[in-house]
């Protein structure tokens, strides 16, 4: 296994930019998702990484050696890579062991260690009992399972995976990401995860890298990249935070709807606007009036209130008309129309990146 290292990588398809220098290094037995919407260059950038195409400017280099340039890309036969896409791509003809075993049977490996490789890897990927069964009678997950098993058992440096869950529904995509995780832990191969979903991103990565319009926005821990979003993409794509527009009155307060409202982050510079996020689940929602002056509470009315089970989706309307999304608990009922007042606790409140 080896780290992997982007340097500058572009990628332009005439006048479209792809990827646009991208600098990330993965270390050995890291898992690093590269997370975003549609067309932000994540499955492109795993595409470069792959060896499938070769990039405009830049470098990739794997344990120390270029492995792709704009003069010369290894192909991906020689990269010592297995790649997971979102379809399973299973032999149908053959059972679960002949489709594990297909990656040690051309590299032509004596029988006893095919058996004895073969063996380990259906006990770690818990596929023992359905050995002898076919693609066609698998479950989604099941199916799955095999594709990780085929793609690990042949120990490759780097692994990497193109939405491997998109196709499951809902439970099974959450079962299969700590399944992922825990395969990760057990082999700590090199990893690169692509995913639009960012709870596969937050159960299953040791760093993230949020992509957006061919560039890493950010880069870091799950944690820090929940709390402490550096820019108003990020802030919006991950965790559903809603973004103020406001204008700072001194370096750590801002004016909302008449309101003053204290805020963490970067200083602020006085009648300069300002981006604030602030999470849905962070906002208390109250009929009562705070008492005078008390900074950080805003006054609105609800205009929408959705049961979900175990939370109530309120949308409130402030003096000034901007919007607010707040989570509350299922027993706080609220009906539309009526007055409330919202606390916005400053600790919550993060001064976003200028754009």
């Amino acid at each position: 296994m080896a780290s992997v290292e982007l340097k500058g990588l572009s990628k332009h398809y005439g006048a479209a930019v792809a990827v646009d220098d991208v600098s990330l290094r993965v270390e050995h037995g890291q898992l690093v998702c590269l997370l975003g919407p549609s067309g932000c260059g994540k499955t492109t950038t795993l595409r470069l990484i792959a060896g499938f195409i070769e990039p405009s400017a830049g470098e990739i280099e794997v344990g120390g050696k270029v492995l792709s340039s704009p003069s010369r890309t290894v192909p991906p036969e020689g990269r010592k890579m297995s790649m997971i896409f979102q379809s399973y791509a299973l032999w149908p003809h053959m059972t679960v062991a002949e489709n594990v075993a297909y990656g040690l049977k051309i590299r032509k490996l004596d029988r006893a260690t095919i058996d004895s490789k073969l063996k380990a890897i259906l006990s770690t990927a818990r596929l023992e009992a359905l050995a002898e069964r076919y693609p066609g009678e698998l479950s989604g997950g099941q199916q799955q399972r095999v594709s990780l098993a085929r793609a690990l058992v042949v120990e490759p440096e780097t692994l990497l995976l193109d939405e491997p869950l998109s196709n499951l529904d809902a439970n099974l995509r959450e079962e299969m990401r700590f399944e992922i995780r825990r395969l990760h832990d057990q082999y700590r191969y090199t990893t690169v995860y692509v995913t639009h979903d960012q709870a596969e991103a937050m159960t299953t990565a040791d760093l993230i890298a949020v992509m957006n319009k061919g560039k890493v926005e950010q880069l870091g821990p799950p944690e820090e990249i929940y709390a402490r979003p550096r820019s108003e993409f990020v802030a919006r794509f991950i965790g559903g935070s809603n973004v103020l527009a406001a204008k700072a009155i001194d370096d750590s307060r801002i004016s909302v709807a008449g309101s003053v409202l204290r805020t963490i982050g970067r200083p602020l510079v006085a009648n300069r606007p300002v981006a604030v996020s602030v999470r849905q689940h962070e906002i208390a929602i109250a009929l009562e009036s705070p008492p005078s002056g008390m900074e950080n509470h805003l006054h609105g009315t609800v205009t929408r209130q959705v049961f979900l089970g175990s939370t109530r989706d309120y949308t409130v309307m402030l003096d000034d008309a901007t919007e607010l999304r707040v989570t509350a608990p299922p027993g706080q009922n609220i009906a539309a129309g009526q007055s409330v007042w919202l606390h916005l606790p400053a600790e919550q409140c993060r001064a976003l990146a200028e754009e």
